[in-house]
């Protein structure tokens, strides 16, 4: 019987997640099959009985998304350093009798930026856009890459102050809401973690948060030219991106966790990526 994985959602219709696993699958050779599950939203248990049921039948490990990230890292028995700090989990591995979480969004989203686009931030002044989940996921990994200056904005200052205050001390950790972005220059790398543009919504960025000479990376991906990306266009950043490879790359880590062999990434990239026109 082959081993059994899935990714669990509500809703799930538009995963990417089988077709990922499944080339990952078919180019390592391992055996493996790996499905979709629309997880139930309610009762307050049903998440948590779903997961069981699904180990019971043999599951090796899933993949977390909207809305259960939170739930899945409740439900752990173990928690990775990074799925502490993001409080949320997006992987669980199924071992002896015990769950693991972790959280691989922002080694993903790291890897994308340092080895997929070529752009180390080491000694680089980088902005976050955003408090929530995706930035949370983000913090360790990028400060571990040695920025010289790492902000998170925010429009609710106290929420980034309260997530930088989880970091060390010693790290090159900035909170401030957007109107205090006016005063800090440009940015080598500008992320935007919020879910604005999901809505076709922009978050308030004052004009000069761009470089000339760096690079705009939207999370959403598959949507063309954001609101933020086309700010950043029209800013005349050299380098703009959306998450698709932060989306492949989590998953080439998940897969790796899970099997001991990691994937090759460029061509499943290629093959989702959508024309930023």
């Amino acid at each position: 019987m082959k081993d059994r994985y899935a990714v669990i959602g509500n809703p799930i219709g538009h995963t990417k997640s089988p077709l990922i696993h499944g080339l990952f699958a078919q180019e390592t050779g391992e055996d493996l099959s790996y499905t979709a599950l629309e997880g139930p939203v309610e009762p307050a248990d049903a998440f948590a009985a779903t997961v069981r049921a699904f180990i019971a039948a043999g599951g090796k490990g899933m993949n977390v998304t909207a809305p259960f990230k939170l739930q899945a890292f409740a439900l752990a028995d173990e928690r990775s350093e990074r799925a502490e700090l993001a409080g949320a989990a997006n992987a669980l591995r199924f071992e002896g009798g015990r769950i693991v979480a972790e959280n691989f969004d922002g080694v993903g989203l790291l890897r994308d930026i340092e080895v997929n686009l070529g752009l180390p931030i080491a000694g680089k002044r980088v902005l976050i856009l955003g408090a929530g989940g995706a930035a949370r996921g983000a913090l360790l990994p990028f400060v571990a890459a040695r920025p010289a200056e790492l902000v998170i904005a925010n429009r609710h200052v106290a929420k980034a102050q309260t997530l930088v205050a989880q970091v060390v001390a010693d790290s090159p950790l900035l909170a401030c809401g957007y109107r205090e972005l006016a005063a800090m220059g440009h940015f080598d790398l500008v992320v935007n973690a919020t879910s604005a543009s999901l809505a076709g919504e922009l978050p308030p960025l004052p004009p000069g948060v761009f470089s000339a000479t760096g690079a705009a990376y939207e999370l959403v991906y598959g949507k063309g030219l954001t609101p933020f990306l086309r700010l950043a266009r029209e800013a005349a950043v050299p380098r703009v991106a959306d998450g698709v490879g932060m989306l492949v790359e989590q998953a080439a880590e998940a897969f790796a966790w899970w099997r001991g062999v990691r994937p090759q990434t460029r061509a499943v990239i290629d093959r989702l990526t959508v024309p930023l026109d």
